[in-house]
Formats: structure tokens, sequence, C-alpha cells
């Protein structure tokens, strides 16, 4: 295989990542309003939260299990085939939350879609033969008839696999955690933010098995491996105090958008430019969870966007210590191997060499 083939389906493997990225965090983001709304009353009102209840923390179970599932199918079938798509999407969901007894996100990511997508090819054979006045009949039994049976489907076949994916993975990363190497899952997942394939890897991975944790221990430091900001606020401050001259003044401003808003996309161009930064995300990225695995850090819900105040939104009763100490180390280490990356540098960079990455970045994002 020649080396221009190769580079081909090298970009073509980070595009379909990227679409797959792109298409789990179409289906969670929309409603991670919901999952914060989940983390508060888990936070809130569980045995060890800030005002324990009892008949409040009966919401904590069902929402985790039933709603928040149904409502990921229920949007990822109105990607697929609008609103139509979207309710059978949140029948066929319900098909593998009932056979199943955790949180079934992946297993709502596949139903969702699928449903949507079986039904949208019903419809194209069927409304150009359905008759004047028979519409809402055909369209009504259609998509119950197909709900019924997508939803069998996912309590017999769908939602017993997706279970055993899900213990799978959960069983991997606890072996991360008990033998002490999770912070090596920096070394995959900082580079992939670069390259805007962290939703792949947050919304796919990470944030089931954080919810699943975080229902059964109040606390999950999965929430906690993708979104923290240290590692980009140590990048942007490298360039603000050693960086070439011409990009200091903008690196304040990004600051505040990235640490404050949230939006750690405001930094990627700034790696792109010196791609030996990803150096120093990696090691903040590693240190900060080493920090947090240290002082036993954990959130109850993914903080989005990964500002500091959703961080402290999220942070359990008893737990900012360790969740402020992993930012500040994460932080720390990028900055120290970020600045000494930048005084390596010898050539000038300037706005248009940001102009530039930024292009990149967008590229990236995109799949371009």
């Amino acid at each position: 295989m020649s080396a221009s083939t190769g580079a081909a389906s090298g970009a073509d493997l980070r595009a379909r990542l990227q679409q797959l990225g792109g298409n789990l965090a179409a289906m969670v983001i929309p409603n991670i309003g919901a999952f914060i709304a989940w983390g508060l009353l888990t936070a809130l009102f569980i045995p060890t939260g800030w005002l324990p209840n009892e008949q409040l923390a009966e919401m904590v179970g069902p929402i985790i299990v039933t709603l928040l599932p149904v409502l990921i199918g229920y949007t990822g079938g109105r990607l697929v085939h609008d609103q139509r798509g979207a309710v059978i999407g949140a029948v066929a969901t319900m098909g593998i939350v009932v056979g199943s007894d955790i949180p079934q996100f992946l297993g709502a990511m596949i139903m969702g879609p699928l449903a949507a997508w079986l039904l949208k090819k019903l419809d194209e054979v069927l409304v150009p033969r359905t008759k004047v006045g028979f519409e809402m009949l055909v369209n009504n039994f259609s998509l119950g008839i197909l709900g019924v049976l997508v939803a069998i489907l996912g309590y017999l076949g769908i939602g017993p696999i997706a279970s055993a994916l899900a213990d799978t993975l959960g069983s991997g990363v606890q072996v991360l955690v008990d033998t002490g190497v999770l912070p090596l899952a920096s070394l995959l997942i900082e580079p992939a933010k670069i390259l805007f394939l962290n939703n792949a890897i947050n919304f796919g991975v990470l944030a089931p098995i954080g919810v699943a944790e975080a229902a059964e221990t109040g606390k999950s430091i999965m929430f906690m491996l993708e979104t923290n900001p240290g590692p980009g606020l140590g990048v942007l401050l490298a360039y603000w105090f050693v960086g070439p001259r011409a990009l200091r003044p903008s690196a304040p401003g990004a600051i505040i958008i990235h640490f404050f808003g949230g939006i750690h996309e405001i930094y990627f161009p700034y790696v792109l430019m010196k791609p030996r930064l990803v150096l120093a995300v990696i090691g903040g990225g590693a240190a900060g969870v080493a920090t947090f695995l240290a002082t036993g850090a954990g959130l109850v819900a993914t903080p989005s966007p990964g500002s500091i105040f959703a961080y402290l939104t999220v942070t359990p009763r008893g737990g900012y210590f360790g969740s402020l100490a992993g930012i500040v180390v994460a932080t720390g280490v990028s900055f120290l191997i970020a600045s000494a990356l930048l005084r390596m540098e010898k050539d000038e960079a300037g706005e248009s060499d940001l102009a530039s990455a930024q292009e990149q970045s967008q590229a990236n994002k995109y799949g371009g």
C-alpha cells in the first residue's frame, strides 16, 4: 500500500470517527440539562448528599434508568426521521430499558436511530401507496406495529448485547482504576480532543460508565477524564506569558472563554500551531487524573460545558478539594511543559499562523 493510499485511508477513518462522535454528541448534548438535573438531585437528596431526603431521592433511580435513556432514544430518532422517528425511537428504547437493570445509554444510542431508520424506510414504501383520507390511519398503525416489533427486538436482542458491552467496558475501566494506570488514558483522550474525537470517547464510553457508577456511589471519576479544563488552561497561560509576542494579546480572551465559558475548542488552534504542545496537554491531563485518583475525587454528572462553574455545580459534598486540586495540578503541569516547549521555538508565530491553525481546527471538526 502506497503512502498516499495509507494517508487517504487514515483520513477516511478519522472522518468516520468524527462523524460518529458528532452523532453521539447530537443525541446527548440536547439532553445535558436533564443529566445535570439528575446530578443535582443526586448531589442533594441521596443519603450522602447535601440535603438527604428519602422521599425526594426516589426520583433518582427512575430518572437515570428510564427518563434519560428514553430522551436519548427520542433525540436519536428525531435526528433520523423528525417527529415520527422521535416517537418510535422512544418506544424502541423502552424495550431495552425494561429488559435491563442498568442505565441503557449505549443501547438507546443504537435503538433510537435504528428504529427511526426502519420507520423511514417503511414510510417510503407506504406513503406513495396510501389512499387520500387514510394517511392518519396508515401512519399511526405503521408506527405502532413497527414500534412493538423494535421494542421486542430491543428487549430480547439489543438490550442484552448492550448490557454485556457496557459491563465489559466498565470492567476494563475498573481495572485501570484498580491498577493505578488510569492516567494513561490521557494518551488517547487529549490528542483526540484536538481532532474533535472527544465526543465519541466522552459520550459514547465515559459518560454511560460514569452515570452507572454515580448511581451506585454518588460520584464518578469518569466524568472528569475528558472535561478537565486544566490542560488547555495551562497551554493558554504559557502562550500568554512566554508565547510568541504577536499572539500573547489573544490568550487572555481565550482563557476566559475556555475556563469560565467551558468552550475547550478555543485552545485547539494554539496546540495545532505548535503540534509538540500535545505533550503538554497529555502531561497535564495525566497529572490531573492522577490527582483525582489520589484524592478520591468524582462528579455526580457530566460538567457540560466543561467550565469551572459546571465543575463546581456537579461536585458532591466534601469533594471540592479533589476537584480543584486536579484542575490546578493539570494546569500547572501543562503550563510548565508548554512553557518549556515554547521557549525552545526559535521562530516567531504571528496572527496569520493562528488564523491558519484555526482553519485547520475547523477542518478537523468537520472531517475536512
